[in-house]
């Protein structure tokens, strides 16, 4: 299965989409960023691959770090988000980063590195155990894998809302129906524990672990923003934009509706802050290339019938598994 629909869609429409809520992205995400790096520092002297890494803004952070004797590498499958990093790292004066252009699926990820992490930047891959796979190998034996990915869409209702509210008003065409760039299998497709850690196991990492984490995060700096932002990202903006037409035309109904919606989350000073909800995952690279992280057993029995999530899918497709290891989740907030 190819990337280059999701690629060509993170490289146009969703790149400056993204581009004109950049604030939102590294601000309002901030207290998530700090929590997962402050929980997970890396050491000093460290080389650090950075997942997914978008604007940048978590490469940069880990660079100062690991300090001037160790090396940051941001990758992303987008070109124009690299360039905006290579442009923001030159302005900031960050001389222990660099910025790599890769499908982390099937690209060489010039390794080998001490740790790898990972911003939400593990949510869109089509086979996302072939990225696993390519992350466990770029580490050094003994190397940290830390990825942040949303939890539940419940646990999450600046996204989950919204998308209940435009499903309710828009027609929802599937990836399957259109010629149209999408970003992938969406924000939620790495919520599940379970699936998550037979995938990271069915690839041999090992000592696997879920911390949970809750806080209210900005989506806008005031209610007008806050209703752009759902109009144009995550699901419900993904509904609008492949409905085309028809999107657009039933846009106005929408902004209404989202009114109610958005305005709940609205603070008194008129910024708006939402409850949202993360999983800190981390998982290690054995010590010895030749561990495995569990006893074979048999494929899980996920219905009859092709598997049904992407994540589900690229598991089966390694033609192994492993039995579930001990998961310990704390929650913090």
């Amino acid at each position: 299965m190819s990337n280059d629909v999701v690629i060509e869609a993170w490289n146009t429409v969703l790149f400056e989409k993204f581009s004109r809520f950049k604030y939102l992205f590294i601000e309002g995400y901030a207290a998530i960023s700090a929590e997962a790096l402050k929980r997970h520092r890396h050491p000093e002297g460290a080389r650090v691959l950075d997942v997914g890494c978008g604007f940048g803004d978590c490469t940069m952070q880990i660079a100062k770090s690991v300090g001037e004797h160790g090396l940051a590498t941001g990758v992303d499958c987008a070109s124009n988000f690299i360039a905006e990093c290579n442009q923001t790292a030159a302005k900031e004066g960050i001389k222990n980063t660099r910025f790599l252009v890769a499908d982390v699926e099937v690209d060489d990820l010039d390794g080998p590195y001490d740790e790898a992490f990972a911003r939400f930047g593990t949510m869109f891959f089509n086979l996302p155990s072939f990225a696993m796979k390519n992350i466990r190998s770029a580490l050094k034996p003994g190397g940290k894998f830390t990825q942040v990915v949303w939890r539940k869409r419940e646990d999450n209702p600046w996204l989950h809302d919204a998308e209940l509210c435009v499903r309710n008003i828009v027609p929802v065409i599937s990836h399957d129906d259109t010629d149209a760039v999408h970003c992938g299998p969406g924000p939620f497709s790495m919520a599940g524990p379970d699936m998550v850690s037979d995938m990271l196991q069915a690839v041999g990492f090992e000592k696997i672990q879920f911390e949970r984490f809750d806080t209210d995060i900005c989506i806008g700096r005031n209610k007008e923003e806050a209703i752009q932002f759902a109009l144009e990202i995550g699901p419900a903006g993904e509904i609008i934009r492949l409905a085309e037409e028809e999107g657009e035309r039933l846009k106005g109904e929408v902004i209404l509706a989202l009114e109610d919606v958005i305005g709940k989350f609205a603070k008194e000073d008129g910024s708006v802050w939402a409850p949202s909800s993360a999983w800190f995952v981390t998982a290690y690279n054995p010590k010895e290339s030749s561990a495995r992280s569990g006893r074979l057993c048999k494929v899980p029995d996920y219905g009859k019938g092709p598997v049904g999530t992407p994540a589900e899918r690229s598991l089966a497709a390694t033609g192994r598994n492993f039995d579930l290891c001990i998961i310990r989740a704390t929650s913090g907030s």
